[in-house]
Formats: structure tokens, C-alpha cells, sequence
């Protein structure tokens, strides 16, 4: 196995590149305890010492170290626990089978800001999320899209699809009020 290095404008931090591909399609941080439970390979390389943060993309592993630390004493060894780890062929990042559900409400709102809430808003309309109960998201259609006759399909073909595409958790989608 070949992993390429490189170096950053940031003396502590370097850049792993393996010859292998470590995520799908997502990324990972990884600067506590808590989140080092999702990565056997990130727990690995701060339990060497001298690691600050680890983040992981499909195709690169970037490791920022203490000040105090040496990349002559940190380098060989974050590429023997990269080259080992991916020997085993084990998962990088664990995924969760059922995300807590703080953590898919934060996923639903995020959506709803970023995708959702604006394209309500171009026809006069808006979106509130309200609450999420057993994969079931309910909502509160505003303005426009209160007294609409398309809001069911609005909140059916819509809202429910772009949901259940980025939150697998997700089951249906229910307008209601608050």
C-alpha cells in the first residue's frame, strides 16, 4: 500500500492520501472522545499522542498535531496505523444504525434550512419544523402554503422525499400545528 504526505501552510497539521478510498461519500471530525468512538482508525492515531483533531475525507486523512509534538516522531507512525488499518478492511467510520434522535432532529432542521424552507419561501410560503416523533417528522406549513390546495402534495412529493433522501430514519412527513 502506497499513502502520499503533504505538508500544509499549517506547520501541526499534514495530509495523509492513501491508495484506497477510506469513506463513501461523506466526511468525519474527529476531536473528543465522543467522537472518536465512531473511528477505530482516528482512536488509533490519538491514542499515539501529540494529535490535536483527525479529519477523514473519501480520500484524505488529515491529522493536526500538538505544537509540542514532532512530525519526525508522529509521521511513521500515523502511516503504520493507516497501512494497518486498512489491511483489515474494517469500516473507517462507524455509521450508527439508529442515529439518537438529537442527532437526526439536527440533521431534519438543517435540511429544512438549507433545501427545504427556501424553496417554500419562493411561492410565499414557509416551513417550521415542529417535532419528530417515531421516523415520523411533523411540521407546520405557513403564508402561502397554509390554506394552499397543493400544500399536501408540497409536503408529500416535496418535503417528505428530500427528508427521507438525506435521513433514512425519516418514515413520513405530517403538516400540524404547533
Amino acid at each position: 500500500m502506497f499513502i502520499q504526505t503533504q505538508n500544509t501552510p499549517d506547520a501541526n497539521v499534514m495530509n495523509f492520501f492513501p491508495d484506497k478510498k477510506l469513506m463513501k461519500n461523506s466526511q468525519a471530525e474527529f476531536v473528543d472522545a465522543k467522537t472518536l468512538r465512531k473511528s477505530p482508525l482516528a482512536e488509533n492515531i490519538f491514542d499515539l499522542g501529540g494529535v490535536e483533531s483527525i479529519f477523514i475525507s473519501p480520500e484524505m486523512l488529515s491529522v493536526t498535531k500538538t505544537s509540542e509534538a514532532s512530525w519526525d516522531d508522529l509521521k511513521p507512525l500515523i502511516l503504520a496505523e493507516i497501512m494497518d488499518f486498512l489491511a483489515t478492511g474494517a469500516e473507517i467510520v462507524l455509521e450508527d444504525e439508529n442515529g439518537s434522535d438529537e442527532e437526526i432532529i439536527a440533521k431534519i432542521k438543517g435540511i429544512i434550512e438549507a433545501r427545504i424552507r427556501p424553496a417554500v419561501m419562493q411561492d410565499k410560503g414557509d416551513i417550521d419544523f415542529v417535532k419528530y416523533e417515531n421516523g415520523i417528522v411533523f411540521v407546520e406549513m405557513k403564508g402561502a402554503c397554509a390554506g394552499c390546495p397543493y400544500a399536501a402534495v408540497t409536503l408529500k412529493e416535496g418535503v417528505e422525499k428530500v427528508l427521507k433522501s438525506y435521513v433514512p430514519e425519516v418514515k413520513a412527513v405530517e403538516n400540524c400545528k404547533a
